[in-house]
């Protein structure tokens, strides 16, 4: 089944769009990018790298898209009891009702899904840690602070007293008024506010993971890679050199325009490396090809998630991973590689641009997650398969355990499938979720 769009025929966001709005910010220095917002002039007279200007675009403090819609993450009052509901057609009918009541645009898997979705995520964690040491928890960008509660309920539960007891559970939280949210949300059970704590700060910023101990402990990341800011790459045929593309605004244009310059900027140098650690040189066949039928080429490169990577790997190189976010995006009409897709909302109808360069602060800007590449990303940042000097692919470093599964087949091994099942047999956390998946990565302690 594809991403669904629709509901009675309208065009309205189900939770395959879901946003953990402003809660995994990725702020990128912007240096001298002070930019002027207005319908026309969305940048300042320099030309600025595509991560920095889609940040902008983003999340401007004052206009940028998820400043503008501040209503934040979407909270059900109370959750959806699926054994209730006869069927599909039932479901979508209470979503389309609890979107017409609600005052935000998004709600996600994990709120939507309470505590189900959590629970799940919990029993992949108990299932694979090493519970003779303390259980250390840190999630990115906790939205409302559902999934921590549902986690420190399942643990509290399900886990050996002593196991709960000395467990410690930080949300790593740029946003303040989310901050508060969360710690009302896990105040509803006493016990858990000793164990759970929200640092304000980015996730990215090397300087703020201070006096952190090198222990094991899990990381947490649900809806986050797909925001990260994003860099762009273009080559005018196959077998050309990359460039990095700029964005302009030229003074006698209303209209913001690329700028193609040979590469220089070390992020988007590291992310290449790792995209094309493997690949095979160019035959010579297919470079006589590429000069009688030059294609020219562009590639997005997930640079945020590189640079969170590195971070979380300095700083936490014996964390175990568990990620999830969209594999796929439907209907995209922006050109590239890993694309993203540009949507804005208007009258409760949804429609999409062609070109980021449309995004004035009034669309969303959110990326499919290549989990190949991801999986390539963390052992480049455990240090097992970065590039020594002579170009070869270096071996060094810990190898970790890694696994992709659908959301489906993760929900089937670690949650309760049962518990979001209606009466006819429909599961919309199993059947709807064709274009989601998770990530699991543990350290290991080979050196081979």
């Amino acid at each position: 089944m594809a991403l669904v769009r629709f509901i009675s025929s309208r065009k309205l966001p189900l939770l395959f769009f879901s946003r953990n709005v402003a809660a995994h910010v990725d702020q990128f220095e912007l240096g001298s990018l002070r930019a002027f917002f207005s319908t026309q002039k969305l940048i300042g007279d320099e030309p600025v790298l595509v991560r920095d200007f889609i940040h902008t675009a983003l999340y401007d403090p004052k206009h940028g898209y998820f400043s503008q819609r501040s209503r934040s993450v979407g909270v059900l009052e109370r959750s959806i009891k699926f054994n209730q509901l006869e069927g599909r057609k039932a479901y979508m009918k209470l979503l389309e009702k609890v979107y017409k009541q609600s005052d935000i645009s998004w709600f996600t898997p994990v709120e939507l899904f309470k505590p189900w979705y959590a629970h799940g995520i919990a029993e992949a964690i108990l299932r694979t840690t090493n519970l003779s040491v303390p259980l250390k928890i840190y999630e990115i960008g906790g939205g409302s602070g559902i999934c921590a509660k549902g986690v420190l309920d399942y643990i509290m539960l399900n886990a050996p007293e002593r196991i709960y007891n000395n467990m410690s559970y930080t949300s790593i939280e740029i946003s303040p008024s989310l901050a508060k949210i969360q710690k009302e949300t896990v105040a509803q059970v006493g016990s858990h506010l000793s164990k759970f704590r929200v640092e304000c700060r980015d996730a990215s910023d090397l300087s703020g993971w201070r006096n952190v101990e090198q222990q094991p402990c899990w990381v947490i990341m649900l809806e986050v890679l797909d925001n990260l800011p994003h860099d762009l790459v273009y080559s005018k045929s196959q077998v050309s050199p990359w460039m990095e593309v700029l964005v302009e605004n030229k003074p006698e244009s209303e209209a913001l325009s690329e700028l193609y310059k040979p590469l220089e900027d070390p992020l988007i140098k590291r992310c290449i490396d790792v995209v094309e650690l493997e690949d095979e040189p160019v035959s010579r066949p297919k470079e006589i090809w590429s000069k009688l039928f030059p294609k020219p080429r562009r590639s997005w490169l997930p640079t945020g998630c590189l640079k969170l990577l590195e971070v979380l790997h300095e700083k936490l190189p014996k964390m175990s991973l568990i990620a999830s976010d969209f594999s796929f995006l439907p209907d995209v009409k922006v050109p590239g590689e890993r694309a993203p897709l540009v949507s804005t909302k208007k009258d409760g109808c949804s429609s999409d641009y062609s070109s980021y360069l449309e995004a004035k602060g009034d669309a969303d800007i959110f990326f499919p997650t290549d989990f190949w590449l991801l999986e390539r990303m963390d052992h480049y940042c455990s240090g097992w398969r970065k590039v020594e000097k002579d170009g070869s692919p270096s071996k060094k470093g810990r190898k970790r355990r890694t696994l992709t599964l659908d959301t489906s087949a993760f929900m089937d091994e670690f949650g309760l499938p049962s518990k979001t099942r209606t009466k006819d047999g429909y599961n919309p956390l199993l059947d709807d979720f064709k274009n989601t998946k998770f990530y699991l990565s543990v350290p290991t302690h080979n050196t081979k």
